[in-house]
């Protein structure tokens, strides 16, 4: 599908800006963010954009150094792609034609696809569920390019690859990369086959960045990873950071690693090796090889909660908690709202973490599967919870995930070992139930009651907007050029 003069407006106006901000970013990047906050008609990065300035504002602020760090730090070229993929394609552009096409369907439409090319990996963690798929299951690139074409038509930009370990398949990661230069790929990978020619690969095609994943220091990481993956690891990172490639590590922090996770030194220690973002995850004990015990306490993640918080305003590095940070994005992101998954056997999942399903891409479009009665599960029932630190349906509000999941009959997506969805969610009830009571206490000391009443009347203003917005004299969807 291709762009509506709006869109081709905004394009033509990027290209513009990016040589203008690369020019002097000192300058220039204030001027830049007022573009983008007068001109993101869609309110697609304007409160963003808005808390850069005022970051900006202040040299010793820690969001600053992060800021002027993309400019010393990444290459030219990859930083432009960037920003034009991720600020303008991905957002500016995409959000609103999001929004169109989600208006017109009744259902969810996403910000990002996450993608599985192959279930195979070169490392066996423990606790870690892509073993479940089976290590032969495999996308085609042309099914995976097909993935890219449908979700670009509705607004989605973004493309996250996991596994399995998504590196197996670098060439055809790459074709993607080439096929699709107005989009960001992000990928989670163990780091062990990032060498000087992927690196190199990476440094042409311009839009790939690695999430890498870490457990901790090398202790924790060498005991759920293998020994020497950390030594394999930080090579990895000072690779990338000699070819100045942006790059991020992505944590899931356990029983066993929260303290390390947490600790000033862990989050000092990413930064010097050059990490630009880090992406949290809790542990959740998917497949008949999960190990419950690695689950975290109440007292962990309360203690999580306050140190991301707190690391934010003196850490210069992106952090999102994706269970913790609920409050930010109204809630559960899954089931289309702002992400879904694709398994490696081309089941369309709602969420990395929850492998059941109706549909797969080999027998429906990804529209067709945004639709499908287990996607409207999610999309009818979101925000499952009044308390935005208790986003999620498995983890937050035991028994939902099973009612959602009997409501709609998907089948678990385990080729081997199918796992019931009230087994599942029974390893989870004790951690809800004690979560439910802190959860509480920090929603309520933190305004949350307040501030989500109010957010809700703004997001019920901004849905009205869209709505007339999205409809002509005669009452139709605004076609798209």
């Amino acid at each position: 599908m291709g762009k509506n003069i709006s869109e081709w407006a905004k394009s033509i106006a990027t290209k513009r800006v990016l040589r203008y901000i690369n020019k002097d970013f000192d300058r220039n990047g204030v001027k830049v963010l007022n573009w983008l906050i007068r001109y993101d008609f869609g309110s697609s990065v304007k409160h963003e954009a808005q808390l850069v300035k005022d970051a900006l504002a202040d040299s010793d602020n820690n969001w600053s150094k992060l800021a002027k760090s993309l400019w010393t730090d990444i290459d030219d070229g990859q930083r432009l792609r960037l920003f034009e993929n991720f600020v303008i394609n991905g957002s500016m552009i995409g959000t609103p034609r999001q929004r169109r096409f989600s208006l017109k369907y009744g259902c969810n439409i996403p910000w990002a696809v996450l993608m599985d090319p192959t279930s195979a990996c070169n490392l066996h963690c423990t606790g870690c569920w892509a073993a479940d798929y089976g290590n032969r299951l495999n996308m085609t690139l042309a099914e995976l390019d097909s993935i890219v074409q449908q979700a670009t038509a509705m607004g989605t930009y973004f493309f996250i690859f996991s596994g399995g370990e998504p590196l197996v398949r670098k060439a055809d990661i790459i074709t993607l990369c080439e096929r699709h230069p107005d989009c960001a790929f992000l990928s989670f990978t163990n780091g062990t086959l990032i060498d000087e020619a992927f690196a190199d690969e990476m440094l042409r095609v311009k839009n790939f960045v690695p999430a890498i994943s870490v457990e901790g220091f090398e202790k924790a990481t060498d005991s759920r990873r293998g020994e020497g993956t950390y030594a394999k690891v930080v090579q990895a990172m000072e690779l990338l950071k000699r070819k100045k490639l942006a790059f991020g590590v992505s944590c899931c922090y356990t029983s066993q690693n929260t303290a390390d996770i947490g600790s000033d030194a862990y989050f000092d220690e990413m930064i010097r090796l050059g990490a630009k973002f880090m992406w949290l995850f809790t542990y959740i004990p998917v497949g008949k090889d999960a190990v419950p015990e690695l689950l975290v306490t109440a007292e962990q993640r309360e203690f999580m909660y306050h140190k991301l918080r707190a690391f934010r305003s003196t850490k210069a590095i992106f952090t999102m908690d994706f269970w913790n940070d609920g409050e930010y994005a109204d809630g559960c992101i899954a089931g289309g709202r702002r992400y879904m998954h694709i398994n490696a056997n081309g089941d369309i999942e709602p969420c990395a973490f929850i492998h059941y399903s109706d549909s797969n891409i080999r027998e429906k479009t990804l529209l067709q599967a945004y639709q499908s009665p287990l996607f409207m599960q999610y999309y009818n029932n979101q925000p499952f919870s009044d308390n935005m630190l208790r986003p999620c349906p498995l983890l937050d509000n035991n028994g939902k995930l099973a009612e959602m999941i009997d409501s709609c009959a998907a089948k678990s997506t385990d080729m081997q070992y199918p796992e019931d969805v009230h087994a599942l969610c029974d390893k989870c009830k004790h951690v809800a139930e004690c979560w439910q009571p802190v959860s509480e206490k920090l929603w309520n000391e933190s305004n949350g009651p307040a501030r989500w009443e109010q957010k809700k009347k703004h997001n019920a203003e901004l849905q009205r907007k869209y709505e007339r917005e999205a409809h002509t004299h005669t009452g139709k969807i605004r076609p798209t050029l």
